[in-house]
């Protein structure tokens, strides 16, 4: 069996007649302090929050992650309790919104350790900080360096040395030589290859 094939994550767009504009950084604070231990209780990581205004309408993006993946059922138990945070603190938002919650998707950038791991036995695109680009498949990842196999050959990359990588998508299993070589006798487990997302919509309960 093949590692899951990840998929970009699937969230509605807020509607709105303008682009919206990121909100204050203190506003992006005091949303994280109140949604995190949300998602926290829930068994999962919140790995990103983005906050977008247009006039008084604005979009509360969460971005929710663990390493046993995130599932439909997990990302809709986290929608209605973050939902509900939101409706007891509507000052924070100051307007209608639309709340949504997803999974990372393929496009995600590895930008911690954690994301190493949770790619582990994944192909990558690296774009160093110095030399060429290549891909390499991921092996054990420590807090400081991940091992890749590139070409055939395993190479220590230490994150510092990275500037951009992603997961790139794959259309067919990965040489069960390479497999071998990252971890031998590893048993793959297929998970859940989309990644999941929801979306709650408050102009709906609350029209302007």
């Amino acid at each position: 069996m093949s590692p899951p094939r990840p998929t970009p994550a699937r969230s509605a767009q807020a509607r709105s007649a303008q682009v919206p504009a990121p909100r204050t950084d203190r506003t992006g604070d005091e949303l994280r302090g109140l949604l995190e231990p949300v998602v926290t209780a829930a068994g999962f990581e919140l790995d990103t929050l983005d906050v977008r205004s247009a006039g008084r309408r604005h979009t509360v993006r969460l971005v929710v992650d663990s390493d046993a993946g995130v599932g439909l059922d997990d990302i809709a138990r986290i929608s209605r309790a973050a939902s509900d945070e939101l409706d007891r603190n509507e000052h924070l938002v100051g307007g209608s919104y639309t709340l949504e919650v997803t999974s990372p998707g393929v496009d995600r950038p590895l930008t911690t350790p954690r994301h190493w791991r949770r790619a582990r036995l994944r192909l990558v695109g690296v774009r160093p900080q110095a030399g060429d680009p290549f891909e390499g498949r991921v092996g054990d990842a420590g807090d400081d360096a991940v091992t890749l196999l590139v070409g055939g050959a395993l190479r220590q990359v230490r994150y510092a040395d990275v500037a951009h990588a992603a997961v790139e998508v794959e259309f067919a299993p990965p040489p069960a030589k390479d497999l071998a070589l990252l971890d031998p006798g590893h048993l793959l487990d297929p998970g859940p290859g989309a990644a999941a997302g929801a979306v709650h919509d408050k102009a709906a309960e609350d029209p302007e």
